[in-house]
């Protein structure tokens, strides 16, 4: 990404007035592997950090719990960074520290290894999030809550607050949907590229499709969800192809907002308990355009809690309240065949209405006090964390107490 995010986490660990922390976080911005959950400074060798409070940021991605308890990995992380490792030199010492190690999940990124056996805070982005509770029971975190996409996205989309281009108005589509990435999380994406065929929509659309992700062609993705297997293999020959690549996300099209009436937004996490919305349900806000979110149950109501408002009075929101993933996908689709039968004026009149609406919600996303309201949250956050004063109880008798410092 281009946007130098370094610079957020400096500001974020210097907003608390704590200065003995110690962060963590993923660098490449936007990367998974443990190998790259690396210190944001040099780690300091005075010893009064022993007492230091460490941090960990997995908050760009939602948490994936068992992606770090793999057995591969954790043999692979001990034989890749002998330099961080506890060196021991006993009988069945490589079964010991792989005994150890496959308790460890993120911890094992913190070094020295001794100190991830403290208390660790976990900054993260999800509510309602089954991996964060494992987090806080097995490996005694502290989850600190903030919505890091929010900061971001007003960076990422910061000159949209005066791109005069925005204002104007050469309608060829009434919907935007953006659908490039389709494998993992995304899944759904391919069954909602088939419902905008079977539902006769693609003509009312501006989209395109990728037909291979992470190397993989479509045709050839094993689903997780069942319910979301496609039975089309044409779908390359009826959308025009998506060759973007993922920093696109970080930046807005200004023809693509002025050219259609509404955006369905594809968010990462869909067929999901867990909330977490990204820049991607952010940028029609920053354009000042209104939208509907393909994203998990309450997602809408999550928005209104922070003070933007949303489109249930023109059109049916319903589908913001209905658990089943596909029924809810089917709901969104239904209404977006209802928007695209109306006729030319009463979509006009229509959407004016609900441009109103987007332009208060652009006013609220570039002011003063909502930025201040979001930082004041992870600050809250922040320091109820510090107070909590979780262990993380691992059995360390496989290592016979020689973990040295």
């Amino acid at each position: 990404m281009s946007v130098p995010l370094d610079r957020l986490y400096n500001f974020l660990h210097d907003v608390c007035n704590h200065h003995d922390l110690i962060i963590y976080r993923f660098f490449p911005h936007g990367s998974k592997k443990i190998t790259d959950l690396i210190p944001l400074q040099d780690l300091p060798v005075n010893c009064k950090y022993w007492n230091s409070r460490y941090v960990i940021f997995h908050d760009q991605e939602p948490l994936d719990y068992d992606a770090y308890n793999n057995t591969t990995l954790v043999e692979d992380y001990i034989k890749n960074n002998q330099d961080k490792i506890i060196k021991i030199d006993l009988p069945d010492s490589n079964q010991r520290l792989n005994s150890f190690y496959s308790k460890l999940n993120l911890r094992m990124a913190l070094y020295p290894v001794t100190y991830s056996l403290k208390p660790v805070l976990l900054v993260h982005s999800e509510k309602n999030s089954r991996n964060l509770w494992r987090y806080e029971q097995e490996l005694g975190m502290a989850g600190v809550y903030w919505w890091s996409h929010a900061a971001i996205a007003r960076d990422w989309f910061r000159y949209a607050e005066h791109d005069l281009s925005l204002d104007s108005r050469n309608v060829s589509h009434d919907f935007l949907v953006y659908n490039r990435a389709w494998s993992g999380t995304r899944e759904y994406r391919l069954k909602f590229a088939e419902l905008l065929i079977e539902y006769d929509l693609v003509p009312y659309c501006r989209t395109k499709f990728a037909r291979q992700d992470n190397a993989q062609h479509y045709v050839d993705h094993v689903f997780k969800n069942k319910t979301f297997e496609i039975y089309r293999t044409d779908l390359e020959q009826i959308f025009e192809p998506n060759i973007v690549d993922s920093t696109a996300s970080a930046d807005y099209e200004s023809h693509d907002y002025t050219s259609t009436q509404l955006e369905i937004v594809l968010e990462t996490l869909f067929d999901d308990d867990r909330i977490q919305l990204t820049e991607k349900s952010l940028r029609p806000i920053a354009c000042g355009h209104p939208f509907m979110l393909i994203a998990t149950a309450g997602s809408l109501e999550y928005l209104r809690s922070y003070g933007f408002e949303t489109f249930g009075q023109h059109i049916d929101e319903s589908y913001d309240t209905i658990q089943n993933p596909v029924s809810r996908m089917r709901s969104i689709v239904t209404e977006m065949q209802r928007l695209a039968s109306l006729s030319l004026d009463q979509k006009q009149q229509l959407y004016a209405e609900l441009r109103s609406i987007a332009a208060r919600n652009k006013q609220l996303f570039f002011s003063k006090s909502w930025h201040d309201l979001v930082i004041q949250e992870y600050k809250n956050n922040f320091i109820a964390a510090l107070t909590i004063d979780k262990k993380f109880k691992v059995d360390v008798s496989d290592l016979c107490n020689i973990i040295q410092s």
